[in-house]
């Protein structure tokens, strides 16, 4: 396949100008970012859910494929990126953008439910992952990227990315695929 013609999100150029501008450089690959559009286009009247928000590079393709009853929470530490997100995204009604520790948040709501969940970050991935995983609707995604070794990971973060595959394996309650391409993606069912 040729991924060479991936139609991007309309402010995705935009964003990734302002990104660069910060030195932003923990963007999303345009595949993961495809794949999203796709998932989330099959969740009308969506809840949404996206740890680690950046500059809201994944965001703008989220967004593209959401309906008008649909909603998502975004969550990021960083007030610098979450600023440059707020900016392209302030006038959409749809879009929640939270600087907040997305550990304390996922403690905070236990009784949120979403459609898709997106764990870019470490919350939601490396740490509260079962808060998370409590969060996906049945039928709904619980989508990680970045699991094939990247060249700005830490010496063993590598034995983080095996721990985080064991325990999903041992989950009963997940169905997943794990994806040799992109950065490395798995696709998690929640049954």
């Amino acid at each position: 396949m040729n991924d060479t013609s991936i139609k991007l999100p309309e402010n995705y150029k935009s964003i990734q100008e302002a990104s660069k501008r910060i030195n932003f450089s923990m963007p999303s690959d345009l595949q993961t970012g495809s794949l999203l559009r796709t998932l989330v286009a099959s969740k009308p009247q969506g809840r949404f859910l996206e740890l680690g928000t950046g500059t809201g590079l994944s965001l703008s393709w989220i967004t593209e494929s959401m309906d008008n009853e649909s909603i998502i929470i975004s969550i990021d530490n960083s007030e610098e990126y979450t600023s440059v997100a707020r900016e392209f995204f302030k006038t959409d009604p749809r879009v929640e953008i939270l600087c907040a520790d997305a550990n304390e948040w996922l403690k905070n709501n236990p009784y949120q439910k979403f459609d898709l969940i997106f764990a870019d970050a470490w919350p939601g991935k490396y740490s509260t992952l079962d808060e998370a995983l409590n969060m996906v609707k049945t039928g709904g995604f619980y989508i990680i990227d970045d699991m094939l070794p990247q060249p700005n990971w830490p010496e063993t973060h590598g034995e983080n990315v095996e721990r985080l595959v064991n325990y999903l394996e041992t989950r009963q309650d997940l169905r997943f695929t794990k994806m040799n391409w992109s950065t490395g993606i798995i696709i998690v069912t929640k049954i």
